[in-house]
């Protein structure tokens, strides 16, 4: 079946509507005020994480919680799904703070034959090259309504509408040749005397590295790709939409330009809309801190799906930014929250699938209250992405646990607690493990690594010449306190498509492809397509090569490699390929009536006994004295009071299993 282009009439040229720029009332306000001076001159009220008030206007305050169609539909979903799921979560998970329904991809990709994740030519767009709601599998988007009355419905459920949405401009629209659309005056964008088009602001060397067919950026220094980037935001606010969550921009496919027009935009609006970044792979804090303050919630991992790998996988990442006091950091209009993808619970599908909900969780009880706790304990976003039609006690009961929510909401002072000690038990002996490690053997292997610039660690490449004709990019870095052979690629001027050459000649004057081999046409590549989270960590690949961004590299006199596509820069590290996702974790926060929360959790592949002493709690929490107390405690997924502890507190617990302690130690 060919490809087929479809375009469809609406009401683009239309301004934002009165209903939908309109303000939340002032009357909201006083409700809200009254009741609290009602509270505190009666001492009876104390906010709940079950009925945490609507804070829309202070964007994020706390981390957000909803629920995200990608985990049991994958692209597929309907309206009439939607809505669907849309009411029970309003009944059964609305109560419990979880308040955002979102959308997720391709909700404008026609379902029919020959179309999947990444091909081209089934997408609905309107006159202006914007993405609308396939009207198949989205009735009321006829006419040119797009969301408005799916919106329309949620809220008249008490819940908060979201879609996700990608980066730049499609291929579709770049294809067809759009026109632009000036939202100011409500026709064709016109400068300089040009109209201008979607090839004029399109950047097809820099298409979505796990999506090359689908989308592209936008150049961001034309005025014209702005008013295209503002067209799209400013429709999504006049559909009634609360929340985008916006891919390939972030991680290895870092746009920060568009990242810092959109928010510039989000903030301009009259309708609050929260912002979130997707995917994350390969972030660091540094890069977070770059982008932090420009949106409310960002991924910091790859994909999370129901593997123990993935859930694994997260400890590492969450110590480091909750080191780096990212957690509940300033955001756009508001907080920002590092984000651990949604929670892939309960009847699911499979990623990249073309069908809906069709299979349970693969992760085992214990598993899932793992990645439950870890998830509450770093205070990151949770949105729920199973099938919440066919919504199993257990896995309610996991996702709306009181304590679990509370921390998520209100909790304080969130790091991970190093100081705990294990013992293995098992039919031969007891043996004592430290935290963090693992039993089994690990290998060294060199990666490539895509950071920030301005990490010191990217300063280690050179040009090392072979003959006159032929010269080599080679990293000369130390690998920590090993200096190992050097790792080598042949270079050569960029190879552009010949109707390109002239447009990116200067653009690309100094840029390089990178060669495994000097005969071998195969070239670098940055970012390849998107990976879940416990897969190997490579972050660099090679392939046919081609003139896209994300093969072109820049060498400068500084030593550092940088990228085209991300603007992201080179390094090298070796790192231990473990076979094995072992050893002990724990994690500790404060509560706002002077709890102390202690999550112990158990990574190793048998059932580990974990301890801490109660004076070890003072070292992660200096205004906690806890020296010479005893402490009350009870752990919350087993339901057991452990009564007065005296000195120390310990729990056995199972394969990549956890405990959630409460203690009260005043």
């Amino acid at each position: 079946m060919e490809a087929m282009w479809i375009i469809q009439e609406s009401k683009g040229s239309r301004l934002v509507s009165a209903a939908a720029t309109t303000r939340r009332p002032v009357t909201m306000k006083i409700v809200v005020l009254s009741t609290l001076f009602l509270c505190l001159g009666l001492s009876l009220c104390r906010v709940s994480s079950e009925t945490i008030p609507d804070r829309e206007l202070d964007h994020a305050s706390l981390p957000p919680r909803g629920w995200n169609s990608y985990d049991s539909f994958c692209w597929t979903i309907s309206e009439e799904e939607f809505l669907q799921s849309a009411e029970i979560i309003s009944q059964r998970l609305r109560p419990h703070g979880y308040k955002y329904v979102v959308v997720d991809y391709l909700w404008y990709r026609r379902k029919v034959k020959g179309a999947y994740v990444d091909s081209l030519g089934f997408d609905v767009i309107d006159e202006w090259g914007r993405m609308m709601p396939d009207p198949d599998r989205w009735p009321s988007s006829r006419g040119g309504k797009g969301f408005t009355e799916v919106a329309k419905k949620v809220h008249a459920m008490g819940l908060k509408f979201g879609i996700h949405v990608m980066r730049g401009i499609s291929t579709q629209a770049v294809n067809a040749n759009t026109p632009i659309l000036d939202t100011l005056k409500g026709v064709v964008y016109e400068e300089s005397g040009q109209q201008w088009r979607a090839k004029d602001i399109g950047l097809k060397e820099r298409a979505c590295a796990w999506m090359q067919h689908g989308f592209m950026s936008v150049n961001t220094k034309l005025e014209a790709g702005r008013a295209f980037l503002r067209s799209l935001y400013k429709q999504y606010a006049e559909w009634g939409v609360d929340f985008v969550k916006h891919d390939c921009v972030f991680g290895d496919d870092l746009d920060i330009d568009e990242i810092s027009f959109v928010s510039d935009v989000l903030k301009e609006l009259d309708r609050p809309i929260l912002y979130s970044l997707s995917p994350g792979t390969s972030v660091t804090p540094a890069m977070a801190k770059d982008v932090s303050g420009l949106v409310n919630m960002y991924r910091i991992t790859g994909d999370d799906w129901d593997t123990w790998g993935d859930v694994a996988a997260h400890f590492n990442v969450t110590r480091d930014f909750s080191t780096a006091n990212m957690i509940g950091a300033k955001g756009m209009l508001g907080k920002s929250w590092p984000d651990l993808d949604m929670l892939p619970l309960g009847w699911l599908t499979d990623q990249g699938s073309n069908e809906g909900p069709h299979r349970t969780c693969k992760l085992n009880l214990d598993e899932q209250r793992t990645q439950m706790t870890l998830w509450a304990m770093a205070r990151s976003p949770l949105m729920f992405g199973g099938d919440v039609r066919k919504l199993d006690g257990t896995t309610y009961s996991l996702i709306t646990n009181p304590t679990v929510l509370e921390i998520n909401s209100f909790s304080s002072n969130n790091r991970e607690f190093p100081y705990i000690t294990g013992t293995k038990r098992n039919t031969r002996k007891n043996k004592v493990i430290p935290p963090h490690l693992s039993e089994v053997g690990a290998s060294n292997t060199r990666v490539l690594g895509l950071i920030s610039c301005k990490d010191s660690r990217t300063n280690g490449w050179s040009v090392e010449a072979l003959d006159q004709d032929l010269e080599q990019i080679c990293w000369k870095g130390n690998f920590g306190n090993k200096i190992e052979e050097p790792l080598c690629l042949y270079k050569r001027k960029a190879l552009l498509a010949s109707d390109e050459e002239t447009i990116y000649e200067q653009q690309y004057q100094r840029k390089l492809h990178l060669l495994a081999t000097e005969g071998m046409e195969v070239c670098l590549e940055a970012s390849p397509k998107r990976k879940l989270t416990s897969n190997e960590f490579k972050r660099g690949s090679f392939s046919k090569c081609r003139g896209d961004a994300n093969q072109m590299w820049e060498l400068n006199p500084s030593g550092t490699l940088i990228n085209s596509y991300s603007g992201l820069c080179a390094t090298m590290n070796s790192v231990k390929a473990s076979v094995d996702s072992g050893g002990i974790r724990a994690w500790i926060a404060t509560g706002r009536q002077g709890e102390i929360y202690v999550a112990f959790f158990n990574l190793n592949n048998e059932k580990t006994v974990i301890s801490a002493k109660l004076s070890d709690l003072g070292k992660a929490l200096p205004s906690k004295n806890i020296n010479g107390y005893s402490c009350k405690g009870r752990e919350v997924w087993s339901g057991k009071d452990y009564g007065v502890l005296e000195k120390s507190i310990s729990a056995a617990i199972e394969m990549h299993g956890c405990a959630l302690f409460v203690l009260n130690c005043d």
